[in-house]
């Protein structure tokens, strides 16, 4: 692995209990370089789950720490109940409370500006969509609107998937619903614009949650129910938007450090699949190994096809 740049930043991806991957890829490149993540970083960005690990890293927790939370409370923030298999007239399929005891058992009763008023400071960038805006919000621990909001607040309402959660405060759901399901474009606006850190002094590791190919055979879009085009056209719109973020980093901050590691998943795992916990560990393992070893996500090989002069 090529050494980290003088300022070091992470953003992290949304998709729920798939953040397993994630923290276990983190616990694998603490194990390399001895230390924990909060000495890593200090910028740390996420959506959703990503939210979550975020908050996790700035204060103080380990990926191991994170890693073995995900696996004990996945069954219990993910509990099936009546609820969770009516959810087409419950509204919604889990309650806030779970994982919001969990977020102040775990992580704290902490104001966001608590993070950038600590030795040292931190800068955690956490998205949620404002239904009532309509609007992505960006939530800061060094803004004013931002400095006395609730960690678990920020958390809850990025993580605050529809129909998986109940949006909080009547207004605020997953920042993925916007552009930002992955984080990494508003990660490097960040650090150049707001830290003023110089992108050349500076590396961006961008963490994905997994990635799964709704592929489809020659012909057969042409045999699809109006049902079945769901599951290509939601798959080929967050693909997309993914992407996107990767090729705007890589166009518009070309000095700065930028590693986008992503794994392949060999089936479609839901993000409230806690039976799933033990593949997306070893799908952790996969992630750690590319981080150690360079391997980048093939979203940034548009680079080298570019024509000449561009």
């Amino acid at each position: 692995m090529k050494p980290f740049r003088k300022h070091v930043a992470v953003a992290i991806d949304g998709g729920g209990i798939k953040g397993v991957i994630v923290t276990r890829a983190l616990a694998v490149l603490e194990d390399h370089l001895g230390r924990s993540c909060h000495e890593i970083f200090r910028l740390a960005a996420g959506t959703s789950t990503g939210s979550i690990i975020s908050a996790g890293i700035a204060a103080g927790l380990s990926g191991t720490q994170m890693h073995q939370l995900y696996v004990e409370l996945g069954d219990t923030i993910f509990r099936k109940t009546l609820r969770s298999r009516l959810w087409l007239i419950a509204k919604y399929r889990y309650p806030h409370e779970p994982l919001e005891t969990a977020l102040k058992q775990h992580i704290g009763e902490m104001k966001m500006g608590d993070f950038w008023s600590a030795d040292p400071p931190t800068d955690v960038v956490i998205t949620a969509f404002d239904l009532v805006t309509n609007h992505t919000r960006f939530i800061k621990p060094w803004k004013q609107e931002y400095a006395g909001w609730p960690m678990t607040k920020a958390v809850l309402a990025s993580a605050s998937v529809p129909t998986y959660f109940p949006a909080v405060e009547g207004r605020y759901v997953d920042g993925g619903v916007g552009a930002y399901a992955n984080p990494c474009y508003l990660t490097a606006y960040e650090l150049r614009y707001c830290l003023n850190w110089d992108p050349a002094e500076t590396t961006l590791i961008s963490l994905g949650t997994g990635r799964f190919e709704h592929g489809l055979e020659p012909g057969q879009v042409t045999n699809l129910w109006p049902w079945e085009w769901i599951g290509p056209v939601l798959g080929a719109f967050l693909q997309s938007a993914d992407d996107q973020q990767v090729h705007l980093v890589s166009t518009l901050f070309d000095q700065l450090d930028f590693r986008r590691f992503q794994v392949d998943l060999r089936e479609s795992i839901e993000m409230d699949d806690a039976n799933k916990i033990p593949e997306l560990t070893a799908y952790g393992e996969e992630l750690g190994r590319k981080i150690l070893n360079d391997e980048t996500d093939q979203a940034l090989d548009f680079r080298a096809a570019r024509a000449p002069g561009r």
